[in-house]
């Protein structure tokens, strides 16, 4: 660059320069048209630039006169002008590529995704997904509170913006935030005056907020006999042999309730759950007597046959997970999750997993939902209801289904909110039973819990008891499954001449001796 000064600061090296050569430097190159004409001969006839002729002073002919001074000092003044804006600019370049290459390298803070859980505060699932993220990027902020702790407004464009007051160690805790999914663990709606929270759910889906399970199922599940019609055609599809459903009629008022085609029935009024609104009539006169009570209540309802049963089953599906119960009542009320009941896990069977697979297809897809049915004594199944992700959680094995629920609320975030499939490490999960010793049956034998003193609304309540003890305490039919009673651990050795009074006041008086020995210290 210094040569190139001192070389052009220099007058003589630059009046020897051909005339106009440096204002060719700075004069743009025309384009050339490829329709031009060609040039004439004599145009083409240049003169070459080899050698400069030198002019003499004097002379006959006509002299070239030499550049003005102003010319040539003006000319290595452009051209160093030029040269120097060329060197600016990629000196610029390198600044920005320098810039964006460390604004790429710095640490990108991105902005928590909200999941918002409605349940009560008895299980925090703050600590179920505290620490996890979404594909490794987003971290999970867990917003919780029950159903009469929110209010919400949505919109078309901004979407649903929820303003929720929680009650935490006695203050007040105000949160207004945006969420961006929602597990919903609590019944949407129930007939006790005051626990209609429809409007809120209406008002989640409104402003577009994805859920576990989704907020079109949730609503769904608002009314027990529009849930049940999917079910009918479930039965119509399937066949009455592989879908046992048991029957029930309609009345959408009491001024249709004149009578019913046999006796007993179970009377259930309106939405009805978790053993209440439900009734057991034996005659006519009584049927009667709750059809007047029914017209005060100004709801519809369905009956049902009732059914003698053993025990009830409950079969639940987590995502691909699936878990096998079974319950029986203790304390002898037609209603097993009323009052005391054991409740042992069964040996997961290919017709129970029909059975859950089927009702999870209803309303979209359930990625949360549980089948009960009711095995009667006349050794035949038949299917009662569906839950749906409001279902309690029951058995010995309740911290695994929370964290299977946990998983599987981050897979469908991904899922929905970053478009990221999470690959799922086996297709099917079955949890089956524990085995207790080689000598009992190839499907394994069946946990054992109880449930001492239950109200309707806090069902199952499980813990281990001891196996029975006796002779026929690890005796079990060596091929125990779909429909075939798993109670027989606990009357094998009550066969002989006992009546079926003595067998059950038998069953009783060894369960008790069990929870005494079990409380004992």
């Amino acid at each position: 660059m210094n040569y190139l000064r001192r070389r052009l600061s220099d007058s003589s090296f630059v009046a020897n320069l051909p005339n106009g050569y440096m204002m060719d430097l700075q004069r743009p190159t025309p384009p050339v048209s490829s329709t031009s004409s060609p040039a004439s001969p004599a145009t083409e006839r240049r003169q070459p630039p080899s050698v400069p002729s030198q002019i003499p002073a004097s002379g006959p002919g006509p002299a070239q006169a030499p550049a003005p001074a102003s010319a040539s000092a003006a000319a290595p003044g452009s051209f160093l002008s030029s040269f120097s804006s060329v060197v600016k600019s990629a000196q610029m370049a390198q600044n920005v590529a320098a810039a964006a290459h460390a604004k790429s390298a710095a640490p990108v803070i991105r902005k928590p995704k909200i999941l918002l859980v409605i349940d009560d505060q008895h299980t925090d699932w703050a600590k179920y997904f505290r620490g996890k993220k979404l594909n490794g990027e987003y971290e999970i902020r867990v917003e919780q509170a029950e159903f009469s702790e929110i209010n919400l407004a949505s919109y078309v464009n901004s979407g649903c913006m929820v303003d929720m007051q929680v009650n935490k160690g006695g203050s007040k805790v105000v949160r207004s935030f945006k969420p961006d999914f929602v597990l919903i663990r609590q019944h949407a709606y129930s007939m006790i005056p005051g626990e209609d929270f429809r409007n809120i759910v209406i008002g989640l889906h409104f402003g577009g907020v994805p859920g576990v399970n989704s907020l079109f199922s949730i609503y769904n599940f608002c009314s027990k006999p529009w849930v049940f019609s999917q079910m009918i055609k479930l039965y119509h599809s399937l066949g009455a042999e592989k879908f046992p459903l048991n029957e029930q009629t309609f009345y959408p008022n009491h001024t249709q309730m004149i009578t019913t085609p046999s006796f007993p029935v179970v009377v259930k009024m309106g939405h009805a759950h978790a053993g209440m609104g439900k009734i057991k009539v034996e005659n006519q006169q009584d049927f009667q007597d709750i059809t007047s009570v029914l017209a005060l209540a100004g709801t519809y309802a369905t009956t049902e046959p009732y059914v003698q049963s053993k025990y009830d089953i409950r079969i639940q599906k987590i995502g691909n997970n699936y878990k096998a119960y079974m319950r029986t009542s203790i304390s002898g009320n037609w209603k097993a999750n009323t009052g005391s009941a054991m409740l042992e896990q069964i040996a997961m069977t290919d017709r129970y997993r029909m059975w859950v697979d089927s009702c999870a297809e209803m309303f979209g897809g359930l990625d949360i939902c549980a089948v009960k049915a009711v095995h009667g004594k006349d050794g035949n199944d038949y299917i009662i209801e569906v839950m749906d992700s409001s279902m309690p959680l029951i058995g010995e094995h309740v911290e695994e289904d929370r964290q299977l629920i946990t998983e599987l609320v981050i897979n469908k975030m991904a899922q929905v909110l970053l478009g990221v499939v999470t690959p799922q490490t086996s297709a099917v999960k079955t949890s089956q039973p524990r085995r207790a010793s080689p000598s009992q049956s190839a499907q394994g034998s069946p946990q054992r819990a109880r449930s001492a003193t239950t109200s309707p609304s806090q069902a199952f309540q499980p813990g281990p008891i001891p196996a029975s003890s006796g002779p026929g305490g690890q005796k079990q039919s060596p091929h125990l499954n779909k429909s075939q009673s798993l109670t027989n651990t606990f009357t094998e050795t009550l066969r002989g001449t006992m009546t079926d009074d003595e067998a059950k006041a038998e069953t009783i008086r060894s369960l008790r001796q069990s929870f005494a020995s079990l409380f004992s210290d």
